[in-house]
């Protein structure tokens, strides 16, 4: 997921992406333990890609912050 997109998005939906790409992540490390991954990478992608959107969440919460 791009950065811009991330940034279009509401934090409403920006939550609730991260609570599907944790679930997803968990299912690909579940998965993984299993049986190896035709790509294992995607579990770095997963992971990169929350703490992409746990950073926009947070700098939109410390510029609410700073607006008081």
């Amino acid at each position: 997921m791009k950065i811009a997109e991330i940034k279009s998005l509401t934090t409403d939906e920006l939550k609730g992406r991260i609570a599907a790409e944790k679930a997803n992540l968990d299912q690909l490390k579940f998965n993984h333990a299993l049986s190896p991954l035709d790509n294992p990478m995607s579990i770095k992608a997963t992971r990169r890609d929350i703490a992409r959107m746990m950073t926009e969440l947070d700098a939109r919460k410390n510029d609410a912050k700073a607006d008081l």
